[in-house]
């Protein structure tokens, strides 16, 4: 439903559907994944009641920076997309849509998301340089270095601290906990994304974790998203989240063994589908929160 209502879109132009995907818009999963570390770092900070004017600026400030992120991405990677089986239809990669259409886009999404910005306060609008310079150096890190995932950890985690200044204007030591769990995350799911385009990566020189972990890649996984519960154990500790929250890290736990058994035969697609599973361990994290601070909010019946 939510595409047919995207591919309407083309009545409007001929090649609106051309930069939908550029965008990626058709294809939410990446919203998803950075949406939600966003909203467990604004919940915490508001401590269960995000100003609607955040709430807003954000969801909208993240599926305007995912935009954008994948049109920078898409016009690094215009040379390599063609050589990729599952990439190479990508509106850039075919020639549908000019390198300079989308530098030109990638502008646009980045002056609304900054008009976004400006409407929070002055630290916010510091550290969203920070956010800026991740998204545009993100897509050309993988022809230097084979760690372009924790490049990638640190954009999809900088909503966070953005968050905490957004919401109370200060940025405690403990944000960095939420941060560095989310960061770890990110380079494991995205691992798992590498590990999908492996074998086409090596042939056009691409570098990535998943290229450097080899065989130890599944096992290297299943640490950096152990490493994740712990920080969010620490972070949870320290912002005093309780039981809902702790039951949510147990199904994030159990989505993450999910993903360790299904790709066991390194199939390219199973290892594409834990990559896309993520979303629900990110989900039940979030949904843990509120429902801590939902709890908290409620009056006791005690005398």
């Amino acid at each position: 439903m939510y595409t047919r209502l995207l591919k309407s879109l083309n009545r409007l132009h001929p090649r609106t559907w051309d930069f939908i995907q550029l965008m990626r818009l058709e294809k939410p999963i990446g919203i998803y994944l950075l949406l939600w570390p966003t909203l467990w770092a604004l919940w915490v900070a508001a401590e269960g009641v995000p100003s609607a004017k955040n709430l807003f600026i954000f969801i909208v400030g993240v599926i305007l920076m995912r935009a954008a992120g994948c049109v920078i991405n898409d016009y690094a990677d215009r040379n390599f997309d063609g050589h990729v089986k599952r990439t190479q239809a990508r509106p850039l990669a075919s020639g549908k849509v000019t390198p300079r259409e989308a530098l030109i886009l990638f502008a646009v999404l980045l002056a609304l998301a900054f008009i976004l910005v400006l409407l929070t306060n002055a630290a916010t609008i510091w550290l969203s340089f920070g956010g800026l310079a991740l998204a545009a150096c993100y897509p050309f890190m993988k022809r230097y270095t084979f760690y372009p995932q924790v490049v990638l950890g640190a954009a999809f985690s900088w909503g966070m601290p953005m968050a905490f200044t957004a919401e109370t204007g200060s940025l405690p030591p403990e944000a960095w906990l939420l941060f560095i769990a989310n960061l770890l995350w990110t380079v494991a799911y995205d691992t798992y994304y590498a590990m999908a385009d492996r074998e086409d990566d090596l042939k056009i020189g691409v570098k990535s974790t998943a290229i450097l972990f080899g065989e130890a890649d599944r096992l290297i996984i299943a640490i950096l998203q152990g490493l994740t519960l712990l920080c969010l154990l620490l972070a949870g500790s320290r912002f005093e989240l309780g039981l809902p929250f702790h039951l949510g890290l147990i199904v994030a736990a159990a989505c993450f063994a999910w993903e360790y058994h299904k790709t066991r035969n390194r199939k390219p697609m199973a290892c594409f589908n834990a990559f896309l599973h993520n979303h629900w361990a990110g989900l039940a994290i979030f949904l843990g929160i509120v429902l801590d601070y939902a709890l908290r909010a409620q009056p006791s019946v005690l005398p």
